[in-house]
């Protein structure tokens, strides 16, 4: 039987095999990101070098006077030829050639769908002035009562928000809803706006959170709550 003056029983340290298992997850969790970048940004160099260096004339190669093969000339190699010949598009004789060029490929039945196509996903996702996506939002997806991530690019026009069935005066407004993991697929849909529910998390936060499956949340303060509702009242009435 145990006294008021019996001490308190220690809380029992854990094993060895479970410290050893912790700080395994733990190195795990730390290494894993390091070593998956630099794995993909490696695997990525060699994929360009694989594309562009067999386009360079062997005598311009490094390994030809150093004996061994350096991975990235082919990046640099890449990125000098875009730097170039963007230059050149920006002048009057590139503007020349372009619009040559372009007129030649709108002749040809086939390869001007897949160039207009091309060219304007090209443009939508790295010029400079084009708008991309606004803002993430949730919409009732794929029926009601089933929310889903999407991320608001533009405001209907032309004929889809003319022949839509909107409330008039109302926007129709044009969201791509992404797949988990790969957010570069997913659907293109039309919702008033009065469907969708602006976050204000960012784009990026919106992104991640859809490709970790729901598992990534952005770092957002939230209120915290007490655990003792008794807690609750004594604060409430103090």
């Amino acid at each position: 039987m145990n006294t008021p003056f019996d001490p308190e029983p220690k809380p029992r340290r854990p094993g060895v095999l479970a410290r050893l298992r912790y700080s395994f997850l733990t190195g795990l969790v730390v290494i894993a990101p390091v070593g998956l970048t630099i794995w993909l940004i490696w695997t990525l160099i060699g994929w360009v070098d694989g594309v562009v260096l067999p386009l360079v004339p062997y005598q311009f190669h490094p390994e030809r006077y150093i004996g061994i093969p350096l991975r990235g000339i082919g990046v640099i190699i890449f990125l000098m030829f875009t730097i170039v010949v963007g230059w050149v598009a920006k002048g009057l004789i590139g503007r020349s050639l372009i619009g040559l060029a372009e007129s030649i490929v709108e002749r040809m039945p086939v390869v001007r769908s897949i160039y207009s196509g091309v060219k304007q996903i090209a443009e939508t996702v790295f010029a400079q002035s084009e708008r991309s996506f606004e803002k993430a939002c949730l919409v009732e997806y794929p029926r009601r009562g089933i929310w889903s991530i999407g991320f608001i690019s533009t405001q209907a026009r032309g004929e889809i928000a003319a022949r839509a069935e909107n409330a008039p005066g109302e926007a129709l407004m044009s969201v791509f809803v992404p797949t988990t993991p790969n957010p570069t697929s997913g659907f293109l849909l039309f919702f008033p706006a009065s469907d969708i529910r602006e976050l204000d998390m960012s784009i990026e936060d919106a992104a991640k959170l859809v490709i970790s499956a729901g598992l990534v949340y952005p770092n957002q303060r939230q209120p915290v709550q007490p655990e003792d509702p008794r807690l609750a009242a004594s604060e409430t009435n103090s």
